[in-house]
């Protein structure tokens, strides 16, 4: 593993570019059994600015809509999606030319070198031809993407993600077989790419407890996939799953792995999953709020960090009435900032 970690927190700054931020999804028909969790929990919103060293975007989505409701007159909608625009979300670069924005996210957040966080999500077969369907046309092309990506980054100080559900859906069989080896050696070496850049930490995704309950299954294609070369894993990117589920599962795999480091993903956890084994559990489901902000004083030793992975507002996917994956929806993100408040 490396030595290094996500850099100690400073004090929250209002600079970042505007970016596109693309959906991600659990599989189809990924069970959600749990029951409902009230609002008031440890791992729920709590309002104000959490320790974070990372770059805030003041022109993010959930920014330009606080203005455009305040020009509106709806004063009260602004205030409460500012629960959103203030913390630090991820950035999605754009899957056929990533360099644009993560260059404008790095001259942005130069002054105060914060770090920006990204996620690298375009490996070839991507999602299984679900929602968030694309990804590179071949391993060549995906070669040259993750190039361009960490090249883009340069020198600056950057946490990436990388390719959330690639290494779960090798694990659950939903990739075929004979692209196995092929993504788990694009990974690799997309992990080392990124880690040639001086101040770049990677987190390879492992996806979430619900959908992988025995998280030994994910030890040898993580190991495969260069989780001893990266700074640790990540989980429940663009899920729901709380915290105390998600911690219990990241110390079983960190120790299987031999004491790996991970982040969690908190974006939306703050009510857990939808119950009652509903279709789609994972898409959109109604009811759900804001979890834990963004913070790297988390009280567990190989826990890094609390992160908005998934962009709070943007759709899994059309479903429930949504609109295509990765899309701002307004009335969702408000769905969201209000229901972590009560």
């Amino acid at each position: 593993m490396s030595g290094r970690r996500i850099l100690p927190a400073v004090s929250a700054a209002v600079a970042v570019s505007a970016a596109l931020a693309v959906g991600c999804s659990s599989p189809p028909g990924t069970p959600s059994g749990s029951a409902e969790v009230p609002a008031a929990r440890a791992d729920a919103y709590r309002g104000g600015s959490a320790s974070s060293p990372f770059w805030v975007d003041p022109e993010s989505d959930a920014a330009r809509q606080v203005s455009a409701w305040k020009e509106a007159g709806r004063l009260a909608d602004a205030k409460l999606l500012e629960r959103i625009s203030t913390h630090p979300v991820a950035d999605w670069p754009a899957g056929d030319d990533p360099e644009e924005d993560i260059r404008a996210a790095v001259r942005g957040a130069s002054a105060s070198r914060q770090s920006v966080l990204f996620v690298a999500y375009n490996i070839p077969h991507r999602d299984c031809g679900a929602y968030s369907a694309g990804g590179a046309s071949d391993p060549d092309a995906y070669r040259s993407w993750i190039e361009r990506f960490a090249a883009a980054i340069g020198d600056a100080p950057a946490t990436v993600v990388l390719e959330p559900d690639a290494v779960a859906h090798v694990v659950d069989g939903c990739t075929p077989p004979e692209k196995h080896a092929e993504r788990l050696d694009l990974l690799a070496a997309a992990v080392d790419t990124l880690k040639a850049r001086p101040e770049t930490e990677v987190y390879l995704d492992a996806g979430n407890p619900e959908w992988l309950a025995d998280p030994g299954k994910l030890v040898e294609p993580l190991r495969r996939a260069g989780i001893d070369r990266a700074d640790g894993f990540s989980l429940n990117v663009a899920n729901f799953q709380t915290n105390d589920t998600v911690k219990r599962y990241g110390a079983r795999l960190s120790t299987l792995l031999g004491g790996a480091h991970y982040v969690i993903d908190s974006s939306r956890n703050g009510r857990g999953p939808l119950s009652g084994g509903r279709s789609e559990a994972w898409c959109n489901p109604p009811g759900r709020a804001l979890g834990t902000p963004p913070t790297t004083d988390t009280g567990e030793e190989r826990l890094d960090a609390y992160l908005w992975i998934k962009r709070p507002g943007d759709s899994d996917g059309p479903c429930r009435g949504g609109p295509a994956a990765g899309a701002w929806w307004p009335g969702y993100a408000l769905g969201l900032a209000r229901a972590a408040g009560s």
